[in-house]
Parts: C-alpha cells; sequence; structure tokens
C-alpha cells in the first residue's frame, strides 16, 4: 500500500506511537499530522491511521466527524467558523453569519473559488463570553459585529 502521507509524517507519527502509553491516546494529534500536510483528512489517510493505530476505520471517522477542527475536504487559506448556539446566536451570530456570506460571497459550508476564504457554522466554541465568537484557522476573535469583521477581512486579504 502507498503511504497517504510523506514518509517524514509516518516518522513524526511513529513518534507519536512511543509518547503515549496506548496507541489510541496518539490519534488526535495524528489526524492533526496527516492534515497539516495534506489540507484535510480523507478517506484513505483516516485507513492509513486506523492501521498505525489499531483501531477501526469507523472509530476514526467517527472522531473525524465530531471535531469540527478536523476537515473531510480541503477549506480555504482562512477557514472562518462562527459559532451559532445560544449565547453567540442571542448576541448577534446569525446576523454576523449573514453579513459574512455576503461578504464573501458564499454560503454555510463553501469555499470561496478563490480558495482565500471558506464559511461553516459551527456547534460551540467555548468562548461564550465573548459571544458572538469566531474562529479563523486557529486564532480566535469576539465579540464582533460587521464592522469589526470587515476591519478583520480587510486585514487578511
Amino acid at each position: 500500500m502507498t503511504l497517504p502521507v510523506r514518509p517524514e509524517t509516518d516518522r513524526r507519527i511513529d513518534e507519536l506511537l512511543g509518547v503515549f502509553p496506548h496507541k489510541g491516546s496518539a490519534l488526535l494529534p495524528a489526524l492533526y499530522l496527516v492534515q497539516e500536510e495534506t489540507g484535510q483528512v480523507s478517506e484513505e489517510s483516516m485507513e492509513y491511521v486506523a492501521g498505525k493505530l489499531g483501531v477501526s476505520p469507523a472509530f476514526v471517522a467517527g472522531v473525524v466527524s465530531f471535531y469540527t477542527m478536523f476537515h473531510r475536504e480541503p477549506v480555504g487559506r482562512h477557514h472562518v467558523q462562527v459559532c451559532r448556539t445560544l449565547p453567540c446566536a442571542l448576541r448577534g451570530a446569525n446576523d454576523l453569519m449573514a453579513h459574512l456570506k455576503t461578504r464573501l460571497g458564499i454560503r454555510d459550508g463553501e469555499t470561496r473559488a478563490d480558495g482565500k476564504f471558506s464559511l461553516v457554522s459551527v456547534e460551540c466554541l467555548g468562548a461564550c463570553d465573548r459571544a458572538p465568537f469566531i474562529q479563523i484557522n486557529d486564532r480566535e476573535y469576539g465579540p464582533l459585529d460587521a464592522a469589526k469583521m470587515d476591519d478583520l477581512l480587510k486585514r487578511l486579504e
């Protein structure tokens, strides 16, 4: 079987296996390594990781589908996640999402044709005190309104 990742990534996953007392505990960091290299976690890479860790591909798929930080499809260079849970919704997340759809020219779950931005609404990002809250890649922002969002997007463009 051909590796779905570079040999360097395979080696780094092997190193992870020595760090954790149970191979399965390396699942999240191994998935991060795969996604870091390929930009997504494909079906083939889930099977690869499952084999390396001695867990079922169905288990890995369940983990990938549960966590919003793993992407089954490639995302934009700036992956915008808007929290849609109640505290954020009550403080304007729906208006912010509508503004982003218009401003970026894409719908929830889409990536712009130029690959610069993707937009998705997600369940709780764990920052209710800063609602409405978004995450762009690994950076957090909130509270935001349309004007603050536009300033942020200008810096990213």
